[in-house]
């Protein structure tokens, strides 16, 4: 069984992975000051809660957008379990050709994603993920990762557009009933839910085009539920992608 863990700006995901099959997943905030002892006893409290043995480990991966986390998490999962975690980076195998304009830029998640999409789905893939950015990034049909686009993250957008403006409050994430709403919270929510929605379909849309062919595509991150149904093209849901993906990555390099 490998622990395999995605960190994220907003939160981090502790994976249990056992012969391919994801045993348990844990959720919890990233703190870029906890100490690694601090982020020890939070894998050991998720280990006790699900009954997990820390010593049924014989490996670990980390994919991380936030290397000052990823400097305190290794010694913690080192100490924790007793083995040396790989740490996901554009010089690994991960049955992906990287031709961007430089690959060592790609962060550890946009890897991991198109990884998981290549071993689930296979290539060519389109891979959007809805967390603090949403990102919509392309594995081709010669399985080569050639990058794609990052804009704010729903959750982002609405704290900018609350904290900016003296009108419009703080909102839930949910649709309105009508893309043409007739409130302020509804207009937001239309904007934000629908808008983004919108704006996925137009990118798969010049996505193919500039390929000159059609994609799979597949989302995840914490929103896609809510966004996804919204969109007109066909996309598969999978929140544990990036799961998928470390335990791809971890196979070709371990």
């Amino acid at each position: 069984m490998i622990l395999a863990i995605d960190v994220g700006n907003t939160n981090i995901v502790f994976g249990c992975i056992d012969e391919g099959k994801i045993v348990t997943t844990a959720r919890t905030r990233t703190d870029t000051g906890a100490t690694w002892a601090e982020y020890a006893i939070t894998m050991s409290d998720i280990f006790t809660l699900f009954g997990i043995d820390a010593k049924a480990f014989d490996g670990a991966i980390i994919s991380s957008v936030a290397p000052q986390v990823t400097e305190v998490l290794v010694p913690a999962v080192e100490k924790l379990i007793g083995v040396s975690p790989l740490v996901v980076d554009s010089k690994m195998n991960t049955g992906m050709k990287i031709s961007t304009d430089d690959p060592s830029s790609v962060a550890g998640d946009l890897l991991t994603g198109g990884a998981g999409a290549l071993a689930c789905y296979g290539a060519p893939c389109i891979v959007i993920d809805l967390g603090t950015a949403t990102t919509v990034t392309v594995v081709n049909k010669n399985s080569e990762f050639i990058g794609g686009a990052i804009a704010p993250g729903v959750r982002l957008s609405l704290n900018a557009l609350s904290a900016g403006t003296s009108l419009l409050p703080a909102i839930s994430l949910t649709a309105p009933e009508k893309a043409i709403s007739a409130n302020t919270v509804d207009c937001m929510r239309s904007g934000l839910v629908i808008g983004t929605a919108c704006m996925i379909d137009g990118m798969i849309d010049r996505f193919n085009k500039e390929l000159g062919y059609e994609c799979k595509v597949v989302a995840t991150g914490g929103l896609a539920p809510t966004i996804i149904q919204y969109c007109s093209h066909d996309i598969i849901c999978d929140e544990n992608l990036l799961m998928s993906g470390l335990w791809a990555i971890y196979q070709k390099n371990k």
